[in-house]
């Protein structure tokens, strides 16, 4: 795929009733025949909900904090984002067919797109969730510097598609939904981004004990300040800066833009708030999943 033919800002495409990068949904017969390995971990998300640091603990996690090994290369390429595909770049599953064992996989496909293969090697599965208002502002600003992703439009006009599953991978109510009802028949750790910020050791003794490693307190204490939101925002290998510009504009908005919980308050009005809280509780009404929106 020649570079020449990258369009920035397509429209998206629909596929089996979500929306998708035009770019991802050319490529989905392959990563639908995705062949997973047994001993592949995959972190999944709704897009702009911790995503890249839980990748980075992950990683820190095998490699037992050596820095110099988790710098190693960006960490696109060390945990490749299994749907991803572009013009010019190497395919997600191009990434992750080279890649020795164990892999580390990130998606955002939610629960009813995942490739079958991974559900027949019974993978072990880290999901992240954030509260839906600081998701719909980071994703929306996300959309403006991600060049793969559809125009935002204002605002406004985003969080009525965000309320509506009109943005890319859908609805966020159903993804959080969807893949906390399958932890009962699969093995899902499922976390929380406002736990992780408010105790990161705690979360990443779960992450350890779910992924069956030990490591010593000094190598935890590492591991901790490595993958801090100030470290990270610091690090290359990590922070997205190594992307080529033309798939994302870091003049625009940095990719790691605040990592905190509760900038919401500095978006919404308290009118969108106020709509946004009642459409929710619709939402969310059946489910006992309960979000913090702030700390």
């Amino acid at each position: 795929m020649g570079t020449a033919r990258f369009v920035p800002h397509p429209e998206a495409t629909w596929l089996r009733g979500i929306p998708f990068v035009k770019y991802y949904a050319d490529n989905w017969e392959i990563v639908e025949a995705f062949k997973a390995r047994a001993d592949d971990l995959l972190i999944v998300t709704y897009p702009k909900s911790g995503t890249t640091w839980v990748s980075e603990i992950v990683d820190q996690i095998l490699n037992n904090g050596d820095m110099e090994k988790c710098q190693r290369d960006a960490i696109h390429n060390r945990v490749p984002f299994l749907e991803s595909a572009a013009p010019g770049a190497l395919s997600g599953t191009d990434k992750l067919t080279a890649l020795p064992s164990p892999r580390v996989i990130k998606t955002h496909l939610p629960v009813q797109h995942l490739p079958q293969s991974f559900w027949d090697n019974d993978c072990k599965v880290i999901y992240v969730a954030r509260n839906a208002k600081d998701v719909a502002v980071s994703y929306f600003y996300f959309c403006k510097m991600a060049l793969v992703l559809p125009e935002p439009g204002t605002w406004e006009e985003f969080l009525d598609k965000f309320m509506t599953g009109e943005v890319v991978f859908g609805s966020w109510y159903d993804h959080v939904k969807g893949w906390w009802k399958k932890q009962q028949e699969q093995s899902i750790l499922y976390l929380s981004y406002e736990d992780l910020k408010e105790d990161p050791k705690r979360e990443i003794l779960r992450i350890l004990q779910f992924m069956e490693k030990e490591v010593s307190e000094e190598v935890l204490e590492k591991i901790i300040h490595a993958t801090s939101f100030r470290e990270m925002k610091q690090n290359p290998m990590a922070n997205y800066s190594m992307t080529p510009a033309h798939f994302m504009d870091h003049s625009i908005s940095p990719f790691m833009r605040k990592g905190i919980a509760g900038d919401w308050k500095n978006q919404f009005t308290v009118a969108q708030k106020e709509s946004f809280d009642e459409d929710y509780k619709m939402k969310m009404a059946t489910s006992e999943l309960r979000f913090r929106d702030e700390l």
